[in-house]
């Protein structure tokens, strides 16, 4: 009861949800979209109203916008379009680790205000974005970053940024996937257990642990009406009661920062559920892995894109380790009902992800509701359980060898399915390097994590001598950048910069050890 009473006070403090652009301008904001004034759909969305909403609405009633140049004149006259600093130039002096703290300052950001009628979300204190396009902070890419803050010496930005993710919790009672009010609808991989582990301040354990426990609470909504084969927003229950996680998105319309992609492939898409295809695009993005394979229902092409049909084991281990985070973290607070709670949901979770997440031919992987059983294909997200600890000793085994599949010549691929998406063959991307490296290291299978480290590294340290850039994501077949998605290539780049520092402060090398890399000057 009293814990009932504590969330429905809370509940009156949650902000209420600012509308998206596409919400507040409706018609002019998808004759923008649509008309493709601007290549990114994401600059429109990114861009501030010069007055007031009725204003530019009644404006635009008596616009003669009937082409593109009339129609972007409109929008120059009453938007200010967002600026993308200047990537620094490249270095070619500097050693990579001496790079990579190079850049912290450029990408660190303050907004503690925001002007009237932005799509940005004010945040307390200091943040750092991933770079380029990408003007915001966002969920799972900042634990990475923050990875590499706190080898860099920047514990001060790391505990900044935990504020940062407290405050949104507090506001809108999630982690939204960035910090623009058209990512609230979703969030992303809940990492919010790991940020806040980096917190160095033991005094604000009771305040962190309730961020967790809010954050549990948006990921289960629903789940205590639920019977056996039902679904409700992000939670499902198998028939055998199994409780476990979907990625969802509470909006099912196009995304804002996509929106003529969307648009424009759901018309082109006969015979399917224009709103059912939508909210299956926007869970997609907040699964992180927009788009991928593991959600296509022919495994090929984005039209059949099924998302939330799909229980992921991504998705899964987390939320298990955010339970038994939890768990720890009441009994460091001696608050033995909150420990038997979170700890006995987390054995249940634990149950159900070796239950039905497990292929028989010897790893893990996701399960698909309406076929009602465990997926077959191979991909990156097999070594979530391997990180989160939850497999047994011989699963564990058996899923590193099934992984070897997956290792590229210059690290470890996303899956083995090359559809052009960008989650999938031939791309690498940092924050799954992390997770296969660690979750194979607990299980001591330290020369296989040591070959996808060196590896990986030598891609990034082969960029970088060439062009002095760290790159979101790299072709880990050919060693070379990455390709696929809806836009172009970004350097700066967040995770990158983060997974790379700390693979190096483990001991790791792209050349297996033999090179010493040292900070400072490179020597020639």
């Amino acid at each position: 009861m009293i814990r009932a009473i504590i969330l429905a006070l809370a509940g009156l403090l949650v902000a209420a949800t600012p509308l998206s652009p596409a919400q507040r301008f409706g018609p002019l904001f998808r004759d923008v979209q649509m008309g493709g004034i601007f290549p990114d759909s994401k600059t429109f969305a990114d861009a501030e109203p010069r007055r007031d909403d009725a204003a530019i609405l009644a404006a635009y009633r008596r616009c003669d916008c009937k082409d593109d140049t009339a129609l972007k004149a409109f929008v120059l006259a009453n938007f200010t379009l967002p600026v993308t600093p200047a990537a620094p130039p490249p270095s070619r002096k500097l050693t990579l680790p001496a790079h990579i703290d190079a850049l912290w300052p450029q990408l660190t950001r303050t907004l503690p205000s925001v002007p009237a009628g932005s799509s940005a979300l004010s945040l307390p204190r200091r943040f750092v974005v991933p770079g380029g396009r990408f003007r915001e902070m966002y969920y799972w890419d900042s634990w990475f970053t923050m990875l590499g803050l706190q080898v860099s010496g920047r514990q001060d930005l790391v505990e900044d940024m935990i504020v940062d993710f407290g405050s949104l919790i507090d506001r809108y009672g999630r982690i939204p996937n960035g910090t623009r009010s058209y990512y609230l609808s979703r969030s992303q991989p809940p990492f919010l257990y790991l940020i806040a582990g980096l917190s160095r301040d033991p005094k604000t354990l009771a305040q962190r642990t309730r961020w967790l426990r809010a954050e549990h609470d948006f990921w289960m909504a629903g789940a205590a009406d639920l019977r056996p084969g039902g679904e409700h927003a992000r939670v499902v229950r198998l028939a055998d009661g199994s409780l476990l996680n979907r990625y969802w998105d509470d909006r099912d319309d196009p995304r804002d920062e996509s929106y003529r992609e969307d648009a424009r492939l759901v018309a082109a898409t006969p015979g399917r559920d224009a709103r059912a295809m939508y909210r299956d695009l926007r869970a997609g993005a907040e699964s992180g892995w927009d788009f991928s394979s593991r959600w296509l229902g022919d495994g090929r092409t984005l039209a059949t894109i099924r998302t939330t049909r799909i229980v992921p084991v991504d998705l899964n281990s987390l939320i298990y380790g955010l339970e038994r985070s939890i768990a720890d973290a009441c009994r460091a607070l001696r608050d033995t009902a909150c420990t038997s709670h979170y700890a006995t949901a987390a054995d249940a979770r634990a149950k159900a992800i070796a239950t039905h997440l497990w292929n028989p031919a010897g790893y893990y992987a996701d399960y698909d509701l309406d076929a009602r059983k465990v997926a077959d294909g191979r991909t990156a997200a097999m070594a979530f359980p391997l990180f989160a600890g939850l497999a047994a000793p011989e699963r564990a085994a058996s899923t590193a060898k099934a992984l070897e599949a997956l290792v590229g010549d210059g690290g470890l691929r996303t899956t083995l399915v090359d559809t052009g998406q960008q989650w999938d063959d031939p791309n690498g991307w940092a924050p799954l390097q992390w997770i296969a490296v660690q979750g194979l290291k607990r299980y001591r299978e330290d020369a296989f994590a040591r070959r996808i480290a060196t590896r990986w590294l030598a891609t990034v340290t082969r960029e970088y001598d060439a062009s002095g850039k760290l790159l979101e994501k790299y072709n880990v077949v050919a060693r070379l950048p990455g390709g696929g998605g809806e836009y172009p290539l970004q350097d700066g780049f967040g995770w990158t910069n983060g997974v790379t520092r700390a693979l190096l402060a483990q001991g790791f090398t792209a050349d297996g050890g033999r090179h010493n890399i040292r900070h400072g000057r490179r020597r020639h």
